[in-house]
């Protein structure tokens, strides 16, 4: 199957989506952008939800809907998010040759604009050339970058397909069909404070409770499906004071939801018997150290079987445009765990991004062809 991608209709779609600030929560200008491009190309419907009450975005999250003419066809969507990590204020594009990049001192913004640029692309191809295809619709979210909150409270109700790609992982010609399920795990340890140095014997350290709750545990892998990391600490008054309250932040991960709940209950059983086993002193009176543990189920497992319909019409839709997928199990959440986890398989489709969440983020114009002649393919098969 041949077709003709304008690759510099492309690049400046994707040059103008870059330069558009979008940070989280801040997404009203790009939405705003969208919703005229896509009225532009004749959508049948654009929707933005009322999810911003609940995100504190500046805008809800869209469905774009192009209903097709082929009614006997099963219809799919296409999901992307508008919202980027900073630093991205004053985005300004720099091209060459192929290789987009920024100025180095914001990130580009590729993560995830060059899917929604590929998206646009063939949207307009099928316009161009009227092409025949099914129902598309087109889910753009906000707040993905922040706990993926938009499609947490996407209006799920409003959708007419029932399984789609995200366009939303680095690297070329690959999709992920397998991504873990994650909590979010809060702890407060409460102790006492006292003088460090004057009477000691009469606080309760509540680092050091922690410390031994840490030291008890197995972090970063602890199998080939699951992980585990606390990432932020916090707590403490001066280095005279013994710290009464200490807070920490962490995660578990892992592609099977019963390691989950195993892991995560080792986790509570770690900390509630390192204040279990604290050692009171003649000062410290009755005084006793506290536990409050918040257990917050983030994000449930992707896991799409080889004959699903999603990767099947995939497997079609690549051979149409000749190329070669490769299947991948990936280690980080998006919104298509939130899609999966709402009876819509999702496969996870690379973009061609690179290096994101840093100043030294870069995107090939090749790569972002490819993706567009691969998303053209899927539609027509």
């Amino acid at each position: 199957m041949t077709i003709t991608i304008n690759k510099e209709r492309l690049a400046a779609t994707f040059t103008t989506l870059c330069e558009i600030d979008s940070l989280s929560r801040q997404e009203g200008r790009i939405a705003a952008w969208l919703k005229k491009t896509f009225a532009d190309l004749d959508a049948d419907e654009i929707y933005e939800d009322n999810s911003a009450a609940k995100t504190g975005s500046e805008s809800g999250n869209l469905i774009i809907r192009f209903n097709g003419n082929q009614p006997k066809v099963e219809g799919l969507f296409f999901s992307c998010h508008m919202d980027t990590v900073g630093p991205a204020e004053g985005v300004k594009v720099v091209r060459t040759g192929d290789l987009f990049t920024s100025k180095g001192n914001t990130i580009l913004g590729g993560d995830d604009k060059s899917g929604i640029s590929a998206i646009i692309e063939v949207i307009t191809l099928l316009k161009e050339n009227n092409c025949d295809h099914p129902m598309i619709e087109i889910i753009i979210t906000t707040c993905e970058e922040i706990g993926l909150l938009g499609s947490k409270h996407l209006e799920f109700d409003k959708l007419q397909t029932h399984y789609g790609y995200a366009l939303d992982s680095s690297g070329i010609n690959h999709v992920v069909v397998g991504a873990p399920a994650a909590n979010k795990i809060n702890i407060e340890v409460k102790g006492q404070a006292a003088h460090a140095g004057l009477c000691p014997e009469a606080g309760i350290n509540a680092l050091s409770i922690v410390a031994a709750a840490l030291n008890s545990l197995k972090a970063g892998r602890l199998d080939e499906e699951s992980t585990c990391n606390f990432g932020l600490i916090e707590g403490g008054i001066a280095t005279n004071i013994i710290p009464d309250k200490i807070f920490i932040k962490g995660e578990v991960r892992s592609h099977s939801e019963e390691k989950l709940a195993v892991y995560t209950d080792e986790i509570k059983k770690a900390f509630q018997k390192a204040v279990d086993s604290w050692q009171p002193t003649t000062m410290t009176g009755e005084h006793r150290p506290g536990l409050t543990m918040t257990i917050v189920a983030d994000y449930p497992a992707l896991s799409i079987p080889p004959e699903a319909p999603v990767l099947q019409r995939l497997k079609k839709g690549a051979d149409l445009v000749e190329k070669e997928i490769k299947q991948i199990v990936a280690g980080g959440g998006s919104d298509a765990n939130i899609f999966c986890g709402k009876g819509l398989q999702t496969a996870i489709i690379a973009t061609g991004m690179n290096k994101v969440h840093t100043v030294d983020e870069q995107l090939d114009l090749g790569d972002l062809t490819s993706l567009t002649e691969l998303l053209f393919g899927i539609v027509r098969a």
